[in-house]
C-alpha cells in the first residue's frame, strides 16, 4: 500500500551525547497524545508491576508527556519526571507533573529514590551501562528497578525496511540506527554487572495496532532517522518503507512488530555501578 498524507514535524526522544552525530529525534506532544496514546496505554500494566505505594519517591526515566507519572501519583506517590525533550517536559509540567530536562545516560541523583520506573524509553538511551549506573546511584538501597522498552526483535520488519530504503539513497542504517534492543540475557547481565538483582526479566512479543497510517507512526518514531534523507526526498523515501513494510491488513488496519523487554530489579548493594 502506498503511504499517503505524510507531513513532517518536529519530534526529541532522550539521547547522549555519543549519538550527537546522529540526525535529531525530537517529539512533537500534541501529535504523540494523538497518534502514539496506545504507548502509555499499554504501559499501565508497567505501572501495575510497579506497585507504587502512599509515600514512595519515584523518578519516572523518559517521563514523556506524563501521562504514566500522573498514574503513579494517583497511588500517592511523590514522582519526579525526566525526560530529554524539551517539549515533553512543558506537556507534563501542565498535568501537573513535577519534571525536568535531562539525560537519561548522565543521572544526577544520589541515593534519592524508593524506585524508578521507565516504560517505552530506555531504548532510547545509551550506552546502556551508564543509565544503569545513573539508575544504581540514584536508587535508595535495595529500592527498585522495574520498566519496559524494546527487546531484541522489536520492530525488526520496520527495521529491514528502513534498512533497505535507505541504502537506495547510499546512506547507512547502522550509523543512523537511533535504538538499543537488547535480548533478555544481556540486559540481565548489564543489570547484575550495574549492581542489581533480577527478580524477572522476559521478552514479551506483542503485535500492535496503531490509530493510522504506518506513515504517521514513522513520522513520530522515526523522524531521527529519516532526518538523514534530503527533505525533497522524504515523503517518497516514507512511502517505500511502509511498502516494503506489508503490516497493513486486507482492510486497511495497520500494526507495529513490538517485542518488549519487561523486567523487574532491586539495588543489591550501594557503589557497584559504574559510571
Amino acid at each position: 500500500m502506498k503511504s499517503s498524507g505524510i507531513t513532517r514535524f518536529r519530534s526529541t526522544a532522550i539521547r547522549s551525547s555519543a549519538e550527537a552525530a546522529s540526525p535529531r529525534q525530537t517529539w512533537d506532544p500534541e501529535r504523540y497524545g494523538r497518534d502514539a496514546r496506545f504507548v502509555s496505554e499499554y504501559g499501565i500494566a508497567v505501572v501495575e508491576a510497579l506497585a507504587p505505594t502512599a509515600g514512595e519517591r519515584i523518578l519516572d526515566l523518559g517521563c514523556g508527556d506524563g501521562t504514566l507519572s500522573a498514574l503513579i501519583g494517583e497511588r500517592g506517590a511523590d514522582v519526579i519526571g525526566l525526560d530529554s525533550s524539551p517539549e515533553q517536559v512543558a506537556a507534563a509540567r501542565a498535568r501537573g507533573i513535577d519534571a525536568h530536562l535531562g539525560d537519561g545516560a548522565a543521572l544526577a541523583y544520589d541515593s534519592e529514590f524508593d524506585a524508578v520506573f521507565s516504560n517505552a524509553a530506555l531504548h532510547w538511551m545509551r550506552p546502556p551501562r551508564r543509565v544503569i549506573a545513573g539508575v544504581e546511584r540514584a536508587l535508595k538501597r535495595g529500592g527498585r528497578f522495574v520498566g519496559e522498552f524494546g527487546g531484541a526483535g522489536n520492530i525488526r520488519v520496520v527495521t529491514q525496511a528502513l534498512a533497505r530504503a535507505l541504502a537506495t539513497r547510499g546512506l547507512d542504517w547502522k550509523a543512523l540506527d537511533p535504538w538499543y534492543f537488547p535480548d533478555a540475557e544481556e540486559y540481565r547481565r548489564e543489570l547484575e554487572e550495574g549492581g542489581f538483582r533480577v527478580a524477572s526479566i522476559a521478552l514479551v512479543p506483542r503485535p500492535t495496532p496503531i490509530p493510522g497510517h504506518l506513515s504517521d507512526w514513522l513520522e513520530i518514531f522515526a523522524a531521527g532517522v529519516s532526518g538523514a534523507v534530503p527533505s525533497s526526498e522524504r515523503a517518497a523515501f516514507l512511502g517505500e518503507v511502509c511498502d516494503a513494510a506489508e503490516l497493513c491488513d486486507s482492510d486497511g488496519r495497520w500494526s507495529v512488530d513490538y517485542v518488549r523487554l519487561r523486567f523487574a530489579a532491586h539495588k543489591s548493594a550501594p557503589g557497584r555501578g559504574t559510571g
